[in-house]
């Protein structure tokens, strides 16, 4: 086979189109939780703090000279992308459990698989007759 046919087929493959599909959304979803957590969360929490914004908390190694930048430690991005990550976390948490509950009612709601039936009952006693004849 071809690799060019090898690509299509596997690049056809349902899993595959899903997955693509959850990665997007994935990125969509991330920057949405980004700007909840840096706009919405965070100021709040900044003001309580006493008007701390934190994307400004950083330690500075070495001070700009001319054009060369500051060498800094942004510790406040990091606890900002902490906190990000938390909340998207919590998010996916949150939905697997309320697919794994929906998934226990449908395993509840499912109805027992039905026992043998009377002609296999009775082909498992001729069964078990032939094989405790056999044993004699």
């Amino acid at each position: 086979m071809s690799l060019i046919k090898e690509f299509k087929a596997f690049a056809a493959r349902g899993n595959v189109i899903d997955m693509a599909v959850g990665i997007i959304i994935g990125a969509a979803f991330g920057k949405i939780v980004s700007s909840f957590v840096g706009d919405v969360i965070m100021p709040p929490i900044g003001l309580i703090l006493g008007g701390v914004d934190f994307s400004d908390l950083a330690v500075t190694l070495k001070a700009a000279e001319g054009e060369v930048p500051a060498v800094v430690i942004a510790y406040g991005k990091f606890i900002q992308t902490v906190i990000d990550f938390l909340i998207i976390a919590f998010a996916i948490f949150m939905g697997l459990k309320a697919v794994n509950t929906l998934q226990k009612k449908q395993e509840e709601e499912a109805p027992a698989p039905a026992g043998p039936t009377k002609d296999q009952e009775l082909l498992s006693e001729i069964r078990d007759l032939l094989k405790s004849q056999q044993g004699k």
